[in-house]
């Protein structure tokens, strides 16, 4: 049996093709897994489990099935989709874990988690961060009526393009550093949790590291975003496999 790793798909109206790609995906490799593991950015945006959407609707019964087939399906919040909420995951048939959660992975200690709180060189978006997933915060902020949430959300994503934009104008090479994980925190988060591999997306830089910490040889598996292709990381009691996942042509 196989366990599913994926993450960074950021589904969206405008982009129809990925979402039935990871429909496909769903109905068809994940009904043969052991288990399937979301490791945030399942959503390009999302801003309360109240927002109606046709797609959220499509993508919550594909993995209800998929839980009721037998397949247990595991959601770890990302940056884009944080506000995933209790209410949401009952409709998917998906246990959200926290960030970062250690599984035990064919008898093996393995540290999943979205990847954004590695990206420690962005001070600014670690702020935001914080500020984000305060209780309060997100209280107020789901208290809000739906256009509210919906302008605000437009405008938080304005800036962060902005930023984004402006970074890669000044100084690319910075810009690739601060956006990709600081490679200080890798290992002090290897030592912090005791464990030697590490699951992660966020930086859509898919890799397979290794790395020396101390007197531990360590992995470090980095998944794909799903903007042109998807991205799925495979792992069974042999080891793992990074692979894409082409869309359908024509």
């Amino acid at each position: 049996m196989t366990t599913l790793f994926i993450s960074d798909l950021h589904l969206d109206p405008s982009r129809p093709a990925i979402t039935a790609l990871f429909l496909d995906f769903v109905h068809n490799e994940a009904r043969q897994a052991e288990a399937l593991y979301i490791l945030g950015d399942l959503f390009e945006a999302w801003i309360g489990d109240d927002t109606p959407s046709s797609a959220a609707d499509a993508v919550a019964q594909a993995l209800r099935e998929l839980s009721q087939s037998g397949v247990p399906v595991y959601f770890i919040r990302g940056n884009r989709d944080f506000l995933v909420g209790n209410d949401y995951a009952a409709r998917a048939g998906m246990r959200i874990l926290p960030d970062p959660a250690v599984i035990e992975l064919y008898g093996k200690p393995v540290l999943l988690q979205h990847g954004d709180l590695l990206c420690t060189d962005d001070v600014a978006y670690q702020a935001f961060r914080a500020q984000s997933r305060n209780p309060a915060f997100i209280a107020q902020f789901l208290a809000q009526p739906l256009e509210a949430r919906v302008a605000f959300a437009q405008k938080a994503r304005a800036a962060s393009q902005a930023h984004q934009s402006e970074m890669k104008q000044g100084d690319n090479a910075k810009f690739e550093t601060v956006t990709d994980v600081a490679p200080a925190e890798v290992v002090a988060t290897f030592k912090r949790y005791g464990i030697d591999t590490m699951i992660h997306g966020h930086t859509h830089r898919p890799a397979i590291h290794n790395l020396q910490t101390g007197e531990h040889r360590c992995t470090r598996i980095v998944l794909g975003d799903w903007y042109e292709q998807g991205s799925v990381l495979r792992v069974d009691a042999d080891g793992f496999r990074l692979e894409a996942l082409q869309l359908p042509q024509g």
